[in-house]
């Protein structure tokens, strides 16, 4: 009872209440802080993790431009469910060069951390032109536009640009090299050994929308063909340390 007329003095003083709730939150709040003025990196660095190549970059920034997000997450949780659907959890570092990041809040569609490599180039270009197609009771909206919609990667290198000022680790040799390697990325008849060298073997060289020229179609195929594939959860271990 003593106790609890103590915290009765609390709840009848106004004052005294705001102060002590002040207290309690700025107690919260230094050990939460705390630690981070110390850490040299709240990011456990994963073998794999890659920068976006150029048409990645304008695959991004299209899935961005038509609200992909809102209904469509990019983060798997930690729970038994999620990840006998979607394959292992999503990692910090996958989203280390996202600028902003596309974990999403609302899942009307699936969560999209996994898809790279899931279907096939063909399956997407008809996702895109007609998802009810492929998925009868999907309720998204007709993109067919983005294969007749050619882009040449004008703007990708000022984009790459910002990014690094951000501390995506684009070298100057990316952003300089950032149109030929956009425009190699989707033609598997040019010298693309450059963007290799760049950005690494595993990244996908070919046609992705099965049209002439480079289109939004190629780019948004590119980025989504590449979303979880980069990390080999095989041989990933978390750092117990951590």
């Amino acid at each position: 009872m003593a106790i609890l007329d103590k915290h009765k003095i609390l709840e009848t003083n106004a004052t005294l209440l705001l102060i002590f709730s002040f207290l309690v939150v700025t107690i919260g709040g230094i050990v939460q802080i705390a630690p981070l003025f110390y850490l040299e990196n709240t990011i456990e660095e994963v073998e794999g993790m890659r920068p976006y190549t150029p048409l990645e970059m304008a695959g991004r920034e299209i899935y961005i431009r038509e609200g992909c997000y809102v209904c469509h997450s990019q983060m798997i949780r930690p729970m038994r469910d999620e990840v006998e659907r979607y394959g292992h959890y999503s990692l910090a570092a996958e989203s280390m060069y996202d600028h902003p990041f596309q974990w999403g809040s609302k899942r009307t569609g699936p969560d999209l951390a996994r898809v790279g490599g899931r279907y096939s180039d063909d399956w997407h270009v008809d996702h895109f032109r007609n998802p009810q197609s492929v998925v009868p009771e999907s309720v998204m909206p007709k993109y067919g536009f983005l294969e007749k919609t050619r882009i040449d990667g004008r703007y990708i290198g000022d984009i790459m640009a910002t990014n690094a000022l951000l501390g995506t680790p684009y070298s100057d040799e990316m952003i300089e090299n950032a149109q030929a390697d956009f425009r190699a990325q989707a033609d598997p008849d040019s010298d693309y050994d450059g963007l290799l060298e760049r950005y690494g073997d595993k990244v996908n060289v070919r046609n992705f929308d099965g049209q002439p020229g480079v289109t939004e179609a190629d780019a948004l195929i590119a980025y989504m063909q590449m979303l979880g594939t980069l990390v080999d959860f095989s041989t990933f271990t978390p750092d117990a340390s951590r």
